[in-house]
Formats: C-alpha cells, structure tokens, sequence
C-alpha cells in the first residue's frame, strides 16, 4: 500500500469512528432517559406536599385525569386575570375530570390563602416553601403553568400569563 493508500484508510477509518461515536453519543442523549426536570413528552416531576389548608399532597393520586399545575403568587398581577379562568375551565370540564393544582411560588401561605380566597383557587394549592417543586419544574417567575396528560406525561407548558385562547388550545392536548 503506497503512502497516499495509509492516509485515505486512516482517514476513512477515523471518519468511521467519528460517525460511530456521533451515533452512540446521540442514542444515550437526552431522549433516551426521562429528564430531571419538567420536560414536555415526559413523566412531569412528583408534587408531594402540603396544602394551604394543612392537607397532604401526592400529584400521584390524580393519575387518570388531565392536570393542569399553575405556579402563581399572591404578589403576581398576572396571576390574579388566570384564577377566573382556571375556575370556568374546572366548571366547564368537570364530565372530563379536569383537575387543577396550584403550586406557591416564593409567597408566604397566609398570603397565599388570602389571595386564593379572594380570586376564587378552589382547587388545591401547595406550599414550596423549599423551592423544590418549583426547581423540578424550572420555574422562573409566576405564572407558569404545565399540561400534564392521563398518564401523567407533560404535554405543554405555558411561561407566563395564559388568556383564554391560549388555555383552550393548551387543554386540547390534555382533554378527551
């Protein structure tokens, strides 16, 4: 083999590997194990706490209903036009098992109540006073807001305010 046939099978040789190494680097890559974190196509993160009103809580025991999970504060402006409409949701798809669950974003629990009180968060609504909850889903600010299927898969997510289109479009990828 001449000098020029080693360099073309080398390079054709370390081409190959190149690919290989490509190959096995993108099959054990982000979509070949559940993230650490919210990620739409994934199981959502675990919501294990307490609730305002002193009750536990497991996002576990609503597998089987579409969930939507809005983190908000009391202090938050855009969260207060969201409760309106998370409430006419809840009512106009309770036949569908519609389930809402509010996460406390960086707010103090009698604030929290006081506000849920006022705008109408009859659904139930978990204190973070860790931030855990909140990291698992990479919360930024309130509102934000997850989609999460029947089979507790994260469909969407929303950051930022949902208005009423954007709530109906979000809730058909998680509604029957």
């Amino acid at each position: 083999m001449t000098s020029l046939g080693h360099v073309r099978a080398v390079l054709i040789l370390a081409l190959i590997v190149a690919l290989v190494l490509a190959g096995c680097a993108t099959a054990g890559g982000s979509g070949s194990t559940a993230p650490s974190h919210a990620e739409p196509g994934f199981a959502a993160p675990p919501i294990l706490g307490t609730t305002l009103d002193g009750q536990p809580f497991d996002l576990a025991a609503y597998r089987g209903k579409p969930i939507l999970v809005n983190f908000w504060a009391s202090w938050c402006v855009p969260c207060q036009a969201e409760f309106p409409l998370f409430e006419a949701a809840l009512s106009a798809h309770a036949a569908a098992g519609l389930t809402i669950v509010g996460v406390i974003y960086q707010d103090s629990p009698d604030a929290a109540r006081t506000f849920a009180a006022g705008h109408g968060g009859s659904w139930p609504n978990v204190a973070d006073p860790a931030g855990t909850i909140a990291a698992a889903y990479t919360v930024v600010a309130p509102p934000q807001s997850y989609f999460i299927d029947r089979t507790g898969v994260l469909r969407s997510r929303q950051i930022g305010q949902v208005t009423g289109p954007d709530l109906d479009r979000q809730l058909a990828a998680i509604l029957p």
